[in-house]
């Protein structure tokens, strides 16, 4: 593309104090100053129509520049804000690192109701109220199981946005016997964050599922390219439809996720969706966090290993029984590790790679 036909593209420092970070994003996206970046990218323009480039890991853990429109902005702000009776005057806390597309969000959200949000993320001591926040499992969990000064929180906004990763129905079930207002959400980086609440698309969002049970999404939210990387994008987005790697059905009008296409492992002959084993592994030992992984095994083409994190001790047999109960004796895992903490390479979202290196070297 020519050089006049693009604008400057700037690092925008995460922090940055938030009212510095909505001058801006403001000024971004008003198209009178550069367009920002929020992690690291190594270009220095970008196409004109792009006002915020925002990195994802994936699940893969390979690193991709997502470039958002001034349309997809606004059309997630709006969209989230009307689903949840936002009005001019409300406010949110900012609970997410702005390295993400789900902490930006609330950002252009605050925006769109003209006020600034509380950055609560170096926070410590009793925290504000505030009429809306996003957060993702991992912190649920926390208030729920300790963090007295953030289950408050939660409990006093009108609704809490949980994102980023599955959240398991015990969770949620907790979560709203202690009062708080679950709103789940499901979106990438790629769809401007959040656009499915509830199951639900919000407002302008199409959902489509493909014969092989993939997830496509379409509407006025949709990023408009990975920069650098053009020919990946087109891979993914046709006809106005982005196909996600996420496998879902649609069950009395709403979009039910089964895992993603790019966590099924073989072993033995038979599918495994490692996304499948930890949701299940959330829902009956609630009080332990888990991620599944792999390794390469001669006999099994791939093994299935199970990490575990908590302080909650479980014997390994019940968790070897409840899965061959649940799924059959082939998701038998083959391996377990016990960790402080998954490791993880962006919000909600698990390292695995990190975890079968542990387990190798744990093993010698």
């Amino acid at each position: 593309m020519e050089q006049n036909a693009q604008r400057e593209l700037r690092s925008a420092d995460p922090q940055w104090p938030v009212s510095e970070l909505m001058a801006h994003v403001k000024k971004a996206m008003n198209f009178d100053g550069p367009a920002l970046s929020f992690g690291n990218c190594a270009i220095s323009h970008v196409p004109q129509q792009l006002c915020i480039v925002v990195g994802t890991s994936g699940s893969s853990g390979a690193v991709k520049e997502v470039g958002l429109s001034l349309l997809a902005l606004v059309s997630s702000a709006q969209s989230a804000n009307k689903y949840l009776g936002a009005q001019p005057g409300h406010t949110w806390s900012l609970l997410l690192p702005l390295t993400h597309i789900a902490g930006l969000n609330v950002l252009t959200r605050s925006l769109e109701v003209g006020t600034e949000p509380v950055d609560l993320r170096n926070w410590s001591g009793a925290y504000p109220t505030v009429d809306f926040t996003a957060i993702v499992p991992t912190q649920l969990y926390a208030a729920l199981n300790g963090d007295r000064n953030l289950l408050n929180h939660l409990v006093a906004s009108k609704a809490v946005l949980v994102g980023g990763a599955p959240l398991s129905d015990e969770i949620q079930n907790q979560a709203q016997r202690a009062g708080i207002n679950v709103v789940t959400t499901y979106g990438m980086t790629e769809t401007c964050g959040g656009c499915i609440y509830n199951g639900l698309p919000l407002e302008g969002v199409e959902i489509e599922i493909s014969d092989d049970k993939r997830v496509s999404i379409k509407g006025s939210v949709l990023a408009d390219t990975y920069i650098g990387n053009e020919s990946l994008w087109r891979e993914s987005f046709s006809n106005g439809w982005f196909k996600t790697s996420d496998l879902g059905r649609m069950h009395q009008g709403k979009l039910l996720l089964e895992g993603r296409s790019d966590d099924v492992i073989i072993s033995g002959g038979e599918n495994i969706s490692l996304s499948a084993i930890e949701l299940a592994l959330g829902s009956r030992f609630n009080k332990n966090a888990f991620a599944a992984f792999s390794l390469s095994d001669p006999q099994w083409g791939a093994s299935l290993h199970v990490a575990i994190a908590g302080n909650e001790f479980l014997m390994e047999k019940e968790i070897v029984d409840f899965l061959s109960d649940k799924f059959g004796a082939f998701a038998k895992p083959k391996g377990f590790l016990q960790v402080k903490e998954l490791p993880m390479i962006g919000i909600g979202k698990v390292d695995r790679a990190k975890l079968a290196q542990l387990f190798t070297e744990a093993s010698h």
